[in-house]
């Protein structure tokens, strides 16, 4: 029995029944496996090799390729696909210019002392609009920079009380269909370039040791734009007042902007961060309430950093009778300044005609000192110098951090490197390990990172990829500050946001690099206004608020500070991004959703969104 083997049935076959079997077998395989190459193409038409990239046509939202039709995998049993769109309203011509927390009407019911009145007032969540904002009738695409810093269109910003009001100050003028800006300002009535040249001649503006700048009531933000040639980025910021769209004007010139306002709260900046603060006439009160609001700009100064003045009261003596104020008026709110400023302890390095500089310690070393004798402002002990987001303003001086040494030139908290070295230069917060959690490793390959995706980007995104086409962009979520880092030599600015809910706070790191940007809650409206910008990056923004607020509540705010025919890159998980553009296809938004720069096995993706073009009907409608 061991050894006896049972006929197999293949060897009672003749040798023909055998080769037919053979030939069966064949053919069932073919057709097993061609069938499964056609269900692999019907499932992933519009997946491509990396190879066959750069021979697609990049045109946007045409593109078909990478894009893939996640709706079916990511939609629960409850859903079908062919649920309806819910449209949302466009809201009523009467809100073309509408900044929910700072509302005209709100802000009437807040104390005017101090300007209070001015600060952020957002209304309550019950009290959100819930519809689109429209553009005025007539609006049209910005000029493109650097021609949009000396003209903008009417139908844009529909406003000509400053043409009338700052007419003999070069401010700006109203021809035909649009508004040119001289380039002039209440104290520089020869021009803002003539004006820098003269800051210029007290301190040095060429060797890229200033590069960040903050302009405290900016006007037209004339200052800011003509800074913008000597590769000094200016963050300009002024209230909603009688000034009407002032800011608004700053925008469509393509100069940083927010509304803003020094009254009870600390501005939205983190501590060291500006190399030059400046103030034109500004009528801020900067000697009165012991001091608080020069305590303030002295917080977001870098060590070593100066602030400007010029106008009232400086060169008093000559300027008084054209004021219409008392030599003894202007000669005691100079004397406070210059107190405040001792204070301080700021040097004040020159005083020419009407400009006056001072210039802010390296460290405080002597300060420390001083306190002895000064007594007032004390060192505050309890607050975090980077917490800025509705954090009350202090009588105390933020203490800049410790020095190693006795040397009174050692730059507490780190020397910052040079512009453009500042860019690429790992930060000091970082280089110190103030920051938990981020290593000098993850600086450099965070920036690495950015370089690559802003590339990927360029393929989808044709508009981003074209010079010029876009000046003003957002960063929503900027940790960092790579995705604008990677854009440094487009003719472009970034508002580089860090949330005041993300685990580390990164804006200080931002700013050394030479970048701008603000702090924000998602949950509220941003303090700028509609059609701010021409594109917005969102990079898991929705993850991070997505058991905070709605999600409709913020994509409707990107919609209001987003310019018809602007884009919106949103990155995030799929099953987030299948749920955004539910929304967005009700916004009159088109968008198309596509893999990330690594493959279609992330699942984390990529949703590339383009507004579409509509306004306010015409008047007579």
């Amino acid at each position: 029995m061991a050894n006896y083997r049972w006929p197999s049935k293949l060897s009672k076959l003749s040798p023909r029944a055998k080769q037919t079997n053979l030939y069966g077998v064949i053919i069932v395989t073919v057709l097993c496996a061609a069938s499964y190459s056609i269900g692999i193409w019907k499932n992933s038409r519009g997946g491509i090799s990396r190879a066959s990239l750069n021979s697609l046509p990049c045109t946007f939202p045409n593109i078909t390729s990478p894009i893939l039709p996640f709706t079916p995998r990511h939609t629960s049993p409850s859903e079908t696909t062919t649920a309806r769109v819910v449209q949302i309203p466009s809201c009523g011509v009467e809100f073309s210019e509408y900044t929910p927390c700072e509302s005209v009407s709100r802000s009437l019911s807040f104390p005017r002392d101090r300007l209070i009145y001015r600060e952020r007032h957002c209304p309550s969540k019950d009290e959100i609009l819930r519809c689109r904002i429209p553009a005025p009738y007539g609006y049209s695409v910005p000029f493109r920079w650097p021609e949009s810093r000396d003209v903008a269109w009417f139908a844009n910003v529909p406003h000509t009380e400053l043409t009338v009001e700052k007419k003999n100050q070069n401010w700006v003028r109203y021809e035909k269909d649009r508004f040119l800006f001289p380039g002039g300002g209440t104290m520089f009535p020869r021009g803002a370039d003539a004006y820098i040249g003269e800051i210029g001649r007290l301190i040095n503006l060429k060797d890229g040791s200033v590069r960040t700048a903050i302009d405290t009531g900016c006007g037209v933000a004339s200052f800011g734009a003509y800074l913008m040639s000597r590769n000094i980025v200016t963050m300009s910021f002024a209230p909603r007042d009688t000034h009407e769209a002032q800011v608004q004007f700053a925008l469509e010139r393509g100069v940083p902007a927010i509304l803003g306002v020094l009254a009870s709260i600390r501005l939205p900046f983190p501590a060291r961060a500006f190399d030059i603060a400046h103030c034109s006439r500004c009528l801020i009160p900067w000697g009165q309430y012991n001091g608080t609001y020069l305590i303030e700009v002295d917080r977001v100064l870098r060590p070593g950093g100066y602030w400007i003045l010029s106008g009232p009261p400086i060169n008093w003596q000559r300027q008084w009778r054209g004021w219409e104020r008392t030599k003894d008026d202007l000669n005691s709110e100079q004397s406070q300044i210059e107190r405040v400023a001792r204070s301080l302890c700021w040097k004040k390095l020159a005083q020419r005609e009407d400009l006056a500089v001072w210039q802010k310690p390296t460290n405080h070393i002597h300060c420390k000192r001083n306190r002895i004798a000064l007594r007032r402002p004390p060192f505050c002990h309890r607050t975090q110098p980077d917490h800025a987001w509705y954090t009350k303003l202090e009588q105390c001086l933020t203490p800049l951090p410790e020095v190693t040494g006795t040397e009174i030139k050692e730059v507490a908290g780190g020397k910052l490197a040079r512009w453009p070295e500042r860019l690429n230069a790992v930060p000091p917060r970082i280089k110190s390990g103030s920051l938990q959690g981020i290593t000098v490793d993850d600086f450099v390959s965070n920036t690495e990172t950015w370089q690559t995706r802003v590339s990927y980007y360029k393929i989808f995104d044709q508009q981003l990829a074209e010079t010029g086409r876009y000046r003003n962009l957002l960063d929503m979520n900027a940790y960092l500050g790579g995705f604008a880092s990677a854009l440094v030599d487009d003719p472009v600015w970034v508002m580089n946001v860090v949330p005041v809910e993300a685990s580390v706070n990164t804006l200080g790191v931002i700013y050394e690099r030479g970048l701008v940007g603000t702090y924000q809650n998602w949950c509220e409206a941003m303090s700028t206004y509609p059609r701010t910008y021409d594109f917005i990056h969102a990079d898991s923004v929705f993850s991070l608020y997505k058991h905070r607020c709605d999600m409709e509540d913020i994509l409707l705010e990107m919609d209001r500070i987003l310019r018809p025919k602007g884009s919106v890159i949103i990155r995030d998980d799929i099953d987030v991004l299948t749920k955004v553009k539910k929304v967005t296809d009700g916004m009159q938004w088109e968008g198309r959703i596509g893999d990330h720069e690594k493959g279609p096995l992330e699942r984390e993706k990529i949703l590339f969104l383009v507004k579409e073009y509509w306004t306010a009907p015409a008047p007579d409608q």
